[in-house]
């Protein structure tokens, strides 16, 4: 069994690869980790690429394109490693041994299932990266943000989130995680096939009392949107359908109707201000997430009552705030993390 194994998840990343592989393979030097790509079906020259440019390189070749949650549990089941970390293809790093730090905190916190590195903007380097910035959390009727980015503002990294504190969710564009605990919890949730994959698997490892930090020792510089940009109506769809999917997964029984009314009114909210933009690709895209929601419901209602019964706690995690976040966002004006505390 290797220490760590970093995945690749490709699909028709060619120019990705050849573009910010070098300097993965580079800074991951290290006894015991390997950098792996797992190619999901590409249809462009990946893995003859690969095969010419980066001989030395594992690859693990799935027969089609399962999306990221599916690609990703099927290559690491594969895979034999204490840790895997899940990286993107359009990731650069530019500091030399930037795994250790990650590694060495998992080695000592038992109880931490899952950690990230710092995530900042490779476009501007000294700027947090909207994917996971210092480390995720939610508000109270599902809104992701981070330490460092909050709606679509980026926080400067000034050393001002360096301290671990506990996390709801670490960034599946760079997601460090102890083997036995993923697979214990499930893995991600292949139904999802792509966009917040990640935090309800985090969440389902907080809610069996496992922790989740971001080590700030380590850094990691993404580009961000190389598979689906923001405001595509296929990012828009995935991105609604499965917010909801996994809050009827993950939430507290005391608290499935009251946010899933709330949210009933507020996605008509959005829908109707794509409406008054004129964006009606996006606004169909809503709409169809909420019918196709209804449709899974009865399909995850095992999983909900799984994730209930494997629960340290029936109280909330306290990383899923009580706040309404595009109140304190767009009425009260706070735009960092900080502000919003």
């Amino acid at each position: 069994m290797m220490k760590l194994a970093i995945v690749i998840l490709n699909w028709n990343g060619a120019e990705m690869m050849r573009r910010y592989l070098p300097s993965v393979l580079r800074c991951s030097k290290a006894d015991g980790v390997e950098v792996i790509v797992a190619d999901n079906a590409s249809t462009d020259d990946s893995l003859s690429m690969l095969s010419r440019e980066f001989p030395d390189v594992r690859t693990v070749v799935l027969q089609e394109n399962y999306g990221f949650a599916g690609g990703y549990n099927r290559a690491l089941s594969q895979i034999d490693a204490e840790y895997y970390l899940l990286l993107n293809s359009d990731v650069k790093i530019r500091q030399e041994g930037w795994v250790l730090p990650m590694l060495r905190y998992m080695d000592a916190h038992e109880d931490c299932a899952a950690c990230q590195p710092k995530l900042r903007y490779l476009r501007e380097p000294d700027m947090f990266e909207y994917a996971g910035a210092a480390g995720g959390f939610l508000d109270k009727y599902g809104y992701p943000f981070c330490r460092g980015r909050v709606m679509g503002t980026m926080e400067k990294d000034e050393g001002q989130y360096d301290e671990i504190v506990p996390l709801l969710w670490a960034t599946g564009a760079a997601l460090m995680v102890r083997a036995k605990d993923y697979w214990k919890a499930g893995g991600l949730d292949a139904r999802f096939f792509a966009h917040q994959e990640e935090i309800d698997l985090c969440w389902r490892l907080r809610t069996r009392g496992k922790q989740i930090v971001c080590i700030s020792e380590s850094v990691a510089f993404h580009l961000g949107g190389a598979t689906l940009n923001q405001g595509n109506p296929r990012k828009t769809f995935l991105n609604f359908r499965n917010n909801l999917l996994m809050l009827y997964k993950n939430l507290p029984e005391g608290d499935l109707k009251s946010v899933m009314r709330v949210r009933w009114w507020l996605d008509r909210v959005a829908m109707l201000q794509s409406v008054l933009k004129l964006d009606f690709a996006n606004a169909r895209a809503m709409m169809r997430a909420r019918k196709e929601f209804k449709r899974l419901m009865p399909d995850f209602e095992p999983d909900r009552k799984q994730n209930l019964e494997a629960r340290t706690t029936e109280k909330r995690v306290d990383e899923r705030k009580d706040f309404f976040l595009l109140w304190q966002y767009y009425a009260r004006g706070r735009k960092k993390y900080r502000q919003l505390k």
